[in-house]
């Protein structure tokens, strides 16, 4: 684009402007990424040391608790250490790998949920074929294409972002780096490269969105004839990934699917985002779960009578 870069690295705003209110975050969102990084390390602990937790849905649960753990990491710990500088900074290759994870594992959790949706679609939908299509080749299969689908989208998001020049300013009115502040700071036409943006994360969330609610309306249309019992349970099970869907789904499609603008909104949306949904899916998919309930208590089990021998 002819215009050279000037900025070597980038000036974080952050949540807030006052000392009493940084010292707060620092507090509560330690303790939150805390929170977040054990209760999805547990999960995945506990499928994997089950013998009994080995049915598909538990295979993407524990992909998608990975992707849950590491969510968050990608920007968490820099706007908590950032709490404590007066001049909050992040290095021009620092901002980049920051913009790519943040994208790369919130792509990669959508696509998880999508998957496991169609998991739920075979398995309540098509019970007598369910082992012949979800076997463990086809669950590899989808979550691999998960996977690479979060990684193509984050690395055109980086790709098209990296190349921009940056002349000044270098002031970022948010507390990570993220493309719609970005490209605001970009000292050329931005319109293009905006437009494929919006194009990129649009077609993502609301594809997402639309099959979502599509097979979870069909799977309760199939639900009307089975008995009370299996309605309650099939409902369970649904009911806790529908909350998930909304969670994950509704702020990026605000976020994501407009014309490249910054809204004062933005970053208490994308801060809901990256911290409710990682934090809330171990108890969702846990505590209305009586088999990770007691897989959970049998691993505890076990390991207090090896702790007492």
């Amino acid at each position: 684009m002819g215009t050279k870069n000037n900025v070597t690295e980038f000036v974080l705003f952050g949540l807030f402007q006052s000392r009493e209110m940084q010292l707060v975050c620092f507090v509560v969102f330690s303790l939150i990424h805390v929170l977040t990084v054990l209760g999805n390390l547990l999960v995945i602990i506990i499928i994997n040391a089950s013998k009994t937790l080995n049915a598909p849905m538990y295979f993407f649960l524990s992909h998608l608790s990975f992707a849950d753990m590491c969510y968050p990491s990608a920007t968490t710990p820099k706007m908590i250490a950032n709490s404590f500088m007066e001049r909050k900074t992040i290095s021009f290759n620092g901002c980049m790998t920051q913009l790519f994870s943040a994208h790369f594992f919130g792509c990669t959790e959508i696509f998880l949920l999508t998957a496991m949706a169609y998991d739920r679609y075979v398995a309540i939908c098509r019970p007598l074929h369910y082992t012949a299509i979800m076997d463990r080749w086809k669950c590899g299969l989808l979550a691999g294409a998960s996977w690479l689908g979060g990684f193509l989208h984050s690395i055109l998001q980086a790709l098209l972002t990296v190349q921009l020049p940056f002349c000044g300013p270098n002031e970022i009115d948010n507390f990570f780096c993220d493309v719609h502040p970005l490209l605001k700071l970009a000292c050329a036409d931005t319109y293009v490269v905006g437009l494929i943006v919006m194009v990129n994360s649009s077609m993502i969330t609301l594809v997402s969105f639309i099959i979502l609610i599509i097979s979870y309306v069909v799977i309760l249309l199939n639900l009307r004839n089975q008995s009370s019992e299996g309605w309650r349970k099939a409902l369970s099970t649904c009911g806790s990934h529908i909350i998930t869907v909304l969670l994950v789904l509704l702020p990026p499609m605000f976020m994501y699917t407009r014309p490249s603008t910054t809204l004062a909104a933005d970053k208490l949306v994308i801060l809901f985002n990256i911290v409710m949904p990682p934090l809330l899916n171990p108890l969702i998919y846990t505590l209305r779960n009586n088999e990770v309930k007691n897989a959970m208590r049998k691993l505890f089990r076990v390991e207090g009578s090896m702790g007492e021998k």
